[in-house]
């Protein structure tokens, strides 16, 4: 009795572990869970795409078996004179075509999707540094008319406590609230950056000079981890992106108490 009570403790603690899979794991080979209706949409052209490609995979890989074991010599003492067929060339020309149509109409449903920016509720700026994001609220301005701003640095391992990733955690987190569209805009002060979080279905250029905007629209609470994934320099690999998505009223808690410091 006490070993099924375990089993269902320990399969429970694990199913926990995959649904909120919103890091990088060891030996990962998949994607990170699904947190926006964008990176649901990725994952699902994922699996579709998948699907030809296995079927592609097999046929190929059975009509290649059939003409080694048909068409050796012991089999075929007299060659073929035959040169071409119209029909078998009318069925591989047609066939791949209509099979990247069917792959293009979600594709580009998708790629317009990304690119739309809905009418947003918050828009916050993300800059990269050399070697460190900022990130400023310019929707919240207090007495002095000054936005929220702060930067963002890497904790290092000797600092991280029981529980915290390494070379992902980071000071001040991204704070933003769940079922609400926010607009991000990303840009860079010195080389090229890229804010990328896998989990949000986003990757954005940092250029400097250049304002790049993606849109955000997060269903579920929790905590959000990217990287930056432009090599920007030798400290590439430590300016780590952390974005927490609390409710609504957790999130006006947090700009009184920014507003209040």
């Amino acid at each position: 009795m006490h070993f099924f009570i375990l089993f269902y403790v320990l399969f429970f603690v694990n199913s926990i572990n995959i649904i909120f899979c919103d890091n990088a794991e060891a030996w990962q080979l998949g994607f990170q869970d699904s947190a926006t209706p964008i990176m649901e949409g990725i994952i699902n052209l994922h699996h579709d795409l998948m699907f030809f490609i296995c079927v592609i995979s097999i046929f190929v890989t059975w009509m290649l078996i059939r003409t080694i074991y048909l068409f050796e010599n012991s089999k075929n003492k007299v060659p073929s004179n035959l040169t071409h067929g119209i029909l078998i060339e009318i069925i591989w020309t047609t066939t791949p075509a209509l099979i990247l149509l069917i792959i293009a109409i979600p594709s580009f449903s998708l790629l317009y999707a990304m690119d739309e920016i809905v009418s947003p509720t918050i828009t916050i700026k993300a800059l990269g540094h050399q070697w460190y994001w900022s990130y400023e609220y310019s929707d919240y301005l207090n007495e002095n008319y000054e936005p929220i701003n702060f930067d963002s640095y890497m904790i290092p391992e000797e600092d991280l406590i029981n529980g915290q990733l390494r070379l992902l955690e980071v000071d001040n987190r991204m704070i933003i609230p769940i079922h609400t569209h926010v607009r991000v805009i990303v840009s860079a002060t010195d080389v090229l950056h890229s804010w990328a979080i896998p989990s949000l279905g986003i990757k954005c250029d940092a250029i400097p000079g250049r304002l790049n905007q993606a849109s955000l629209f997060i269903k579920r609470e929790g905590l959000y981890y990217g990287q930056c994934s432009e090599i920007c320099g030798v400290n590439h690999g430590f300016m780590p992106i952390v974005i927490e998505a609390i409710n609504l009223q957790n999130y006006v808690t947090w700009l009184a108490s920014k507003f209040e410091n």
